[in-house]
């Protein structure tokens, strides 16, 4: 009679030995819940940081009044902002934006100094500048390009199986 519970006595005890590690374990985990939380609000503010660099959505009057503003500061003028068609890449779509502008050289200068310390990206490219005719005062140059900024696609990659 003794030997069959003297079994289940051992068998109890592996169980409660398993249950205790596992209490141990558990415990080590929430210890470390204040860490996991702070990590998670570290990454929160640098992932609304990023977003101000490579926004999830394309707003052209939002990005058109930024580039009036960085051309008023510029002492340009904006005589054209027209947007393109977005070209898809696998994470971001590019977005290119054809600007005629007019002012001074300088002024075009400050104008794409200023656009390269913008927080949000944008890449000035196929730039055509050419005298103002009839130049006029803070007038001299006409130029055209084309900024490109860049948009985050909004689909996230699947999740692996089992992730």
């Amino acid at each position: 009679w003794a030997v069959p519970q003297q079994d289940r006595m051992t068998i109890q005890e592996q169980e409660l030995a398993q249950k205790n590690l596992e209490i141990q374990r558990a415990q080590q985990t929430a210890n470390q819940l204040p860490e996991f939380q702070a990590e998670v609000e570290d990454l929160q503010t640098r992932l609304d940081a990023l977003r101000a660099v490579l926004p999830e959505q394309r707003d052209a009057s939002e990005l058109l009044r930024r580039l009036q503003t960085l051309a008023a500061q510029s002492n340009l003028t904006i005589r054209a902002f027209v947007p393109q068609a977005m070209a898809q890449q696998e994470l971001h779509s590019e977005w290119p934006i054809r600007l005629q502008l007019i002012g001074t050289y300088h002024n075009l200068v400050t104008f794409f100094d200023r656009v390269s310390k913008f927080p949000r990206i944008i890449r000035v490219g196929d730039v055509l500048i050419r005298p103002l005719e009839p130049a006029r005062l803070n007038a001299t140059v006409a130029a055209e390009c084309t900024a490109t900024t860049f948009v985050l696609n909004e689909t996230a990659p699947a999740e692996a199986p089992g992730a």
